[in-house]
C-alpha cells in the first residue's frame, strides 16, 4: 500500500460520491446534459486532486494543484452554456459543476462538515429560487416586438423607442425591414409581467405606429 494512502481517504471518497449523487439527482431528474454520473464524477475527481494537492506538496504550497482544479473546472462549465435565439441555457447546470467541484475539493482537503454545509445550502437553493422569485419578483419575458411605421413618420422612431425604453427593462433593436410605404423595426424586448400591459396600451395608442406585434 502507498506510504500516502491513508483510510480516512477512503472516508473521504465515500462522502464525496454521496455529495455527488445528492447534487446530481436533480438534474438527473431534469434530463439535463451535466446528470448523476458527470457531476458525481466531478466530485470524486476534485476530491482526489485535493489529497494529492496537500500530501505530495511537501513544505511547497498545498494549494497549487488545486488551484487548477478551478481553472479547468471553468471550461467543463462553459461546455454545458449555450444560446438559441435570444435565450441562454445551461447556465445552472455549470454553476452546479462548479460548486460540485468546490464541495469536492473541501471534502478532499479534511473539511467534510464545511462540504456538506455548502452542499445543503446548494440543494436549498436549486428547490427553493424559482418559488421564491415566481413569489416575490415580477416576472421578465424576452418579446421579439415588430413595429410597422409608415415613411411619412419614420422621423419618430427615436422617439418610439425612448418611450419603449421608459416602460421596459431593456429594449435593443434588432433589424430594420424597408417595404412599400413603411419601415418595420424589430425590437428584443425585456419585459416584466407587469410592465406588458403598460406596453400595450403604448402601443395602441400611439398614433405613429400602423402595426405591432410579439
Amino acid at each position: 500500500m502507498s506510504e500516502h494512502f491513508e483510510l480516512l481517504d477512503v472516508y473521504k471518497a465515500i462522502f464525496s460520491v454521496i455529495a455527488g449523487l445528492i447534487l446530481g439527482f436533480e438534474r438527473e431528474m431534469k434530463d439535463k446534459s451535466a446528470g448523476l454520473k458527470t457531476i458525481t464524477v466531478i466530485c470524486l475527481g476534485s476530491t482526489l486532486f485535493s489529497i494529492l494537492s496537500y500530501k505530495l506538496a511537501g513544505e511547497g504550497d498545498p494549494t497549487r494543484i488545486a488551484s487548477y482544479i478551478v481553472s479547468g473546472i471553468g471550461f467543463l462549465g462553459a461546455g454545458v452554456i449555450f444560446k438559441e435565439g435570444f435565450n441562454v441555457y445551461g447556465l445552472t447546470t455549470a454553476g452546479i459543476i462548479w460548486i460540485a467541484a468546490a464541495i469536492g475539493m473541501a471534502i478532499g482537503f479534511g473539511e467534510v462538515y464545511m462540504g456538506f454545509t455548502f452542499l445543503a445550502a446548494a440543494i436549498v437553493i436549486i428547490n427553493t429560487a424559482k418559488f421564491f422569485t415566481r413569489r416575490m419578483l415580477p416576472q421578465h419575458h424576452n418579446k421579439i416586438l415588430k413595429l410597422r411605421i409608415s415613411t411619412e413618420r419614420f422621423v419618430r422612431k427615436s422617439n418610439i423607442l425612448k418611450d419603449i425604453r421608459n416602460i421596459a427593462k431593456e429594449v435593443n433593436e434588432i433589424a430594420l425591414e424597408k417595404e412599400e410605404g413603411s419601415i418595420t423595426v424589430t425590437l428584443e424586448v425585456y419585459i416584466s409581467s407587469k410592465e406588458i400591459e403598460n406596453l400595450e396600451t403604448y402601443l395602441v395608442e400611439n398614433k405613429d405606429l400602423e402595426f405591432f406585434s410579439y
